[in-house]
């Protein structure tokens, strides 16, 4: 008897609620005009596990109704307010197990004039199979100098959750600041595996392994510094690391502001368990930076430059007069994982007759497509405002620009969900300053959908943030060190690791 009194009043309750929730008007005038809202969640394919979109409604008016729906679900749920203020459960009940269905949304606006209201064209948003459920990202201010107040953050995409990997400021000392940056997983940080560099105040790598963490100092009497722009094996534990003699120059009239080059760089391989740096490539008349790895650990992906042989002071201001001038190529290296034996070069893409020059190549889970980045010269188009992005597909050779997703501005660092179904990319196009985080899904068609800005609780909050969002990388399961961990190791003395040629 019990029981059944609380599911009566579990049931009464339920009723209570909904007849308390906000109806759709029936008087409404339709307008055939699409609403405008933002951020722009309009015609866009969603992950079916993804985050509630709150956007903001523009249109001036006095109340607000936006209704969710389905045709699975037709009634769905209304939300009120400006800002629809989405109940998660009520989003993930109607857009979970959606998958294959189209997300509905008809808004409606009283005008400030008391007349009916307007109800907008219907938005709609086709729902698809799920996404890596966490992504990680370095949050930086674009001041060039204040590298102390930067973090490591991981996101549950599923809600808001956002933690703290690790925050530069908790080690750092009046006159000992630190960097950190290059976070890398092994697989999607399925095992544990990972590395994140610490730079100035107590640097090196830290680097978690088969249950063990350290930090090493990747500096050798073999190389010309530690490593730099890291990549991990899909599945053996070795490193493959650029080493890069790195030079910045700023500009006081040019909207790029910064430029970032290397005067000198090499290829290295790293083993996590022994701590033995080997060569992958070191020529004296070649920069080779952004090394990647194919999906079947049989080939490493990267790119490099031709540049004049000559000693580090003569690069450097030869470098200074004539860094438009540097433009990297696109090439990758066999790869024998029985003798951890590389092959020759083999050139991919030579952007530089065109008089371009790529960076970034990611390969795609399945192998056979290879986003990158192209600008007019270099190899940190970060602030390169022509920066796009581009797709190799290794089927038949051809090169595009994905128009579909690129922008006015710059597009920069991506990587591919484990799957290959979705991509998150950084781009500048919200106002030129600051790098935010764009998610877009990829079909069978070998084309992308509209790109979507990461969703927040709060539609102003990046706006507000003041913050770029720099190295996206999927996960497809969190970092589960915990700040005590990481605060031990990075203050602990770091392992050299020994040089073999």
């Amino acid at each position: 008897m019990n029981i059944i009194c609380k599911t009566t009043l579990t049931a009464l309750l339920a009723a209570a609620l909904a007849a308390c929730r906000p109806g759709v008007p029936s008087d409404a005038v339709a307008s055939d005009e699409p609403p405008v809202i933002s951020p722009d969640y309009t015609g866009i394919d969603i992950p079916c596990n993804i985050a509630p979109m709150t956007f903001a409604i523009e249109a001036e008016g006095t109340d607000y109704l936006t209704h969710f729906h389905t045709a699975a679900d037709p009634a769905g749920f209304v939300a009120t307010g400006r800002v629809p203020g989405i109940d998660a459960g009520d989003w993930h009940s109607l857009v979970g197990g959606a998958a294959g269905d189209t997300l509905l949304i008809d808004i409606y606006v009283r005008p400030a004039d008391g007349k009916p209201y307007t109800r907008y064209a219907t938005v709609r948003n086709a729902i698809c199979d799920s996404i890596d459920r966490y992504i990680s990202y370095r949050l930086i201010e674009p001041s060039y100098i204040s590298f102390e107040t930067m973090a490591i953050c991981q996101r549950d995409l599923t809600g808001f959750d956002e933690r703290e990997i690790y925050n530069s400021m908790s080690m750092s000392e009046e006159d000992q600041g630190q960097c950190i940056n290059c976070h890398s997983y092994q697989d999607y940080n399925r095992g544990g595996n990972m590395q994140l560099h610490v730079r100035v105040g107590h640097g090196g790598t830290v680097v978690a392994c088969d249950g063990a963490l350290k930090k090493v100092n990747l500096k050798t009497p073999g190389t010309i510094s530690s490593g730099v722009y890291p990549c991990w094996h899909p599945t053996l534990p070795l490193i493959a690391y650029s080493v890069n003699t790195t030079t910045q120059s700023f500009h006081s009239r040019d909207t790029a502001k910064v430029e970032v080059q290397d005067s000198r760089s090499d290829l290295i391989l790293y083993d996590a368990l022994t701590d033995v740096v080997t060569p992958v490539a070191m020529e004296r008349d070649r920069l080779e930076t952004f090394p990647y790895w194919h999906p079947d650990g049989r080939s490493l992906w990267y790119v490099s430059a031709e540049v004049p042989p000559m000693d580090d002071e003569a690069m450097s201001e030869y470098q200074n007069e004539h860094y438009r001038d540097f433009r990297y190529d696109l090439y990758r290296r066999s790869f024998d994982p029985e003798t951890r034996r590389f092959g020759e070069p083999d050139t991919i893409f030579l952007a530089s007759e065109y008089e371009r020059s790529v960076t970034l190549p990611r390969p795609s889970p399945d192998g056979r497509y290879v986003v990158f980045t192209m600008g007019g010269f270099g190899t940190f188009h970060i602030w390169h405002h022509d920066s796009d992005l581009y797709m190799l597909d290794t089927a038949d050779g051809t090169i595009r620009p994905l128009d579909e997703i690129n922008s006015g501005d710059t597009e920069s660092y991506h990587s591919w969900s484990s799957d290959g179904r979705w991509m998150i990319f950084s781009s500048r196009r919200d106002d030129g300053s600051y790098t935010r985080l764009y998610l877009t899904n990829f079909g069978p068609d070998g084309r992308f959908s509209k790109p979507f800005r990461l969703p927040q609780k709060d539609p102003g909050h990046d706006g507000r943030r003041l913050k770029s969002y720099n190295i996206p990388e999927f996960m497809a399961c969190p970092v589960q060190l915990t700040r005590r961990e990481l605060l031990r190791v990075i203050g602990s003395d770091a392992t050299t690791a020994t040089f073999r040629p």
